[in-house]
């Protein structure tokens, strides 16, 4: 079915007749016979395969998988194999990334990070099948030595995306494994960075702000729950129900779950005078709550440090995460569990991980109420006897009702019968 011409400067052609009945030449260059051969071989396998519209076998199938990029792109020019997918690097993850038209553009600008990541350190024209598994945890290492990826969870949410990548190179049949799949990526609590911010911080902080949007922002975040930006940016004034002391908030974050596209809140008394001043202050046909523009470029933590020192106050580790988590926090202690997370908008998972977190009032409270429970616990002191209660007077109708009780049968000489206490079972 297929036969090797030799040059005469030692280079090697496999030739054969396709299913139109054309000829097709496929140029070995310099090789020895012996891969001539094998590789003669390979394409009959492949005619024949083709021609009888059967599945490959598995030997021929991993040769066809693991073939270098060159010969791979002469079987696919004479039409034995299909065309692969570009296996460089940049290209292919470029390619992935363009293709993801239903992923947010905070999640899009992630991915991007971490490709430009994976570029820096393998090279743009790195092939994907040459990667391995100690490639993978050299560029963890790699990450590790950059300014501001020391945190374990930035580490870990890099080797996430960095799976999610070569997992579609998998599927493609682009390589076989994926070489990330052993590194640490699920991402947990750091309880380092939890902080309660208390309303003696907060009314510290809104006091000393000048400007009534950025009090309106802090006291969403603090005293509604609202995560900054995406639920600030597409909260507008239709969705507050003044009469009914409430609010919907969309919530671009889990609209992907069930029921998780919208939530309500209640309009918390500490809340309410925020938005009050600044429906006062908003402009006329005003549509959002939050004049400022809100987007994922929105530099909000350098104004807010700002406002943290002039309040004379140290900043948290997450300074809006933080805000939110305080509350979630804060209202547990008077609602339940499931009705706080459903004005959150989170789980009880989620929250028990993330957010919850041990105040100081926590401590203090529990000292106050360990001393108050002692002396409820404790057995009271045994009083004296009473003295005795002498002799008591005889009723008339006494003398009537000993007659009437000297009727009954006196029981407590009687024996048990043989049966028992109680009755007999029968018919069983």
């Amino acid at each position: 079915m297929a036969s090797i011409s030799n040059e005469s400067n030692g280079h090697k052609t496999i030739q054969f007749f396709g299913p139109d009945r054309k000829r097709r030449s496929i140029r070995l260059g310099k090789c020895s016979k012996r891969h001539a051969d094998a590789v003669k071989v390979k394409v009959e396998q492949l005619l024949s395969a083709g021609m009888s519209q059967h599945a490959l076998d598995s030997e021929t199938a991993q040769w066809v998988a693991n073939l270098n990029e060159e010969l791979s792109e002469k079987l696919a020019k004479v039409g034995l194999i299909q065309r692969r997918r570009s296996q460089q690097l940049a290209a292919f993850l470029d390619r992935y990334i363009e293709q993801r038209i239903d992923l947010k553009p905070r999640t899009i600008k992630k991915l991007h990070t971490t490709r430009d990541h994976l570029v820096k350190f393998f090279g743009s024209d790195k092939n994907l099948r040459s990667i391995t598994a100690g490639d993978a945890e050299s560029w963890r290492l790699f990450l590790l030595a950059k300014p501001g990826i020391q945190e374990e969870n930035t580490l870990r949410k890099h080797a996430q995306i960095a799976k999610q990548f070569f997992h579609a190179a998998v599927r493609e049949q682009i390589i076989d494994s994926n070489p990330f799949e052993g590194l640490r990526s699920t991402v947990r609590p750091n309880p380092k960075r939890f902080f309660f911010v208390d309303r003696a911080m907060t009314t510290q902080l809104l006091e000393s702000i000048p400007s009534a949007e950025w009090r309106l922002i802090i006291a969403l975040c603090r005293y509604g729950g609202l995560r900054c930006p995406s639920e600030l940016a597409t909260l507008e004034w239709s969705d507050i129900l003044w009469d009914r002391n409430r609010f919907w908030v969309a919530s671009c974050k889990t609209e992907h779950h069930a029921g998780g596209d919208a939530r309500i809140v209640p309009l918390f008394p500490e809340l309410r005078p925020y938005l009050e001043e600044a429906y006062e202050r908003a402009p006329q046909n005003a549509v959002h709550v939050v004049q400022k523009r809100l987007h994922g470029d929105s530099n909000l933590r350098t104004p807010l440090l700002r406002f943290i020192k002039r309040a004379g106050l140290a900043p948290w580790p997450k300074l809006f995460q933080n805000l939110r988590s305080s509350r979630q926090t804060e209202l547990e202690e008077h609602y339940p569990s499931h009705v706080v997370c459903s004005w959150m908008g989170n789980s009880e998972s989620v929250a028990q991980q993330h957010y919850l977190q041990v105040t100081d009032d926590h401590y203090s409270r529990a000292a106050v109420s360990e001393t108050a429970l002692q002396n409820p616990v404790q057995q009271p002191a045994v009083r004296p006897r009473k003295a005795s209660q002498g002799v008591f007077s005889v009723r008339p109708e006494d003398d009537a009702l000993q007659a009437v009780a000297t009727i009954c049968e006196n029981t407590q000489f009687r024996q048990v019968a043989v049966e028992g206490l109680e009755p007999p079972t029968r018919g069983l």
